[in-house]
């Protein structure tokens, strides 16, 4: 081959790869101008019709909802101070108490509303403002873990031992709550190290069909396929159903990825024995068209949980059993902006779980976006 010719080949090739480059850019633009529209829009259907006179977004469930949503507007840049979030700050602060909890007077529900709206008032703590309330709101969530007080004594042996329910007397406790939880000590900066951390990994690690050292739970060897369940408490309960020849506990996709980040939370490694089981579940059920195992049913959870737990995995694309790689950030946007309704708004037609609330649909919604971000 003459020079000229090596030339004219390396030219052609540099041209090939600087056009690759050049409609990847323009995919990556256009991704994130959609990103922005919807969140835009979100917001603005939050601002002006999502949002009651008081400031919450559904006083019903009194601060769990509002604080939820606002969390996702936080994450999506806007400040403490614009108007819609300070609104609705000012009204979670409203049930601040003096045990520390953030909950409705009279509830059953004092750990699920604490440890979400702990992770609200992290999101807007600004120069140290709410370091007094982060710091008590921590110790009250603690003192909800089974095996960690002598109102919720339990010893490692008991199946409820690290877990947490919604709060009321007697709680059974479960893998959703126990995400929460999770969730609310990473938020007060809680590491893998703290003893609360610790026990919650004991409690997740029997949420999971694999049969080995951390489950030893009657349920663990009936489906053995390493994804996760609702709880093994008070006798086991899959919000997928059992299987019916084994009678085990359904593995389901947000249970799985709320056990999936839960574990990365407490210091597991991909190497680990449960991880790679958890992933491999995940594997053979990647979708964004419904939440494997349950359907349409708890949608919008499923998005925020997935996004969440691939963003703590720490890998742009996600590989799928059939070889796949899937750009996850961005087939989540996708799946978002085909059910964003015209007013900006998402809800589900399912009403399981309160997601036909189109506030708490777009508050899920803008959460499960944030973590599309890099």
């Amino acid at each position: 081959m003459t020079l000229n010719a090596i030339w004219k080949a390396g030219l052609s090739l540099a041209l090939a790869i600087a056009t690759v480059f050049s409609t990847a850019n323009a995919a990556d633009d256009a991704t994130a101008k959609q990103y922005q529209q919807m969140v835009d829009k979100a917001i603005a259907f939050l601002a002006t019709k999502g949002q009651a006179e008081d400031g919450s977004f559904n006083s019903a469930a009194g601060p769990a909802v509002t604080a939820l949503v606002t969390a996702g507007i936080l994450r999506q840049g806007r400040s403490p101070d614009d108007p819609v979030v300070a609104k609705a700050l000012k009204y979670v602060e409203k049930f601040i108490r003096d045990d520390g909890g953030i909950y409705t007077e009279g509830t059953h529900n004092k750990n699920y509303e604490t440890c979400i709206a702990l992770v609200c008032f992290k999101e807007a703590n600004r120069n140290g403002k709410y370091d007094a309330l982060l710091a008590k709101a921590e110790k009250y969530v603690k003192t909800n873990q089974w095996g960690a007080t002598h109102e919720r004594e339990a010893d490692a042996s008991d199946v409820k031992y690290g877990g947490t329910g919604y709060g009321r007397t007697n709680d059974r406790p479960d893998l959703s709550n126990t995400s929460f939880f999770m969730d609310a000590l990473k938020a007060s900066g809680s590491g893998a190290d703290d003893e609360a951390i610790k026990r919650a990994l004991v409690f997740v690690g029997r949420c999971q069909n694999l049969e080995g050292p951390h489950n030893t739970t009657p349920f663990a060897n009936k489906i053995n396929d390493g994804g996760f369940y609702y709880t093994p408490a008070a006798g086991g309960n899959s919000q997928a159903g059992n299987d019916e020849q084994t009678g085990g506990l359904r593995s389901y996709a947000s249970m799985t990825y709320a056990g999936l980040k839960s574990m990365i939370y407490a210091g597991l490694t991909p190497n680990d024995p449960r991880m790679k089981a958890a992933i491999g579940w995940l594997k053979k059920h990647y979708d964004l068209n419904n939440n494997p195992g349950l359907g349409n049913q708890g949608l919008y959870y499923y998005y925020q949980t997935f996004g969440k737990a691939l963003a703590a995995l720490g890998q742009d694309t996600f590989v799928d059993e059939a070889g796949v790689s899937h750009d996850w950030r961005k087939d989540l946007i996708e799946a978002l902006a085909m059910r964003q309704k015209p007013d900006g708004s998402w809800s589900n037609e399912n009403q399981r779980w309160m997601e036909s609330d189109a506030n708490l649909a777009t508050g899920y919604a803008l959460l499960a976006l944030s973590y599309c971000k890099k």
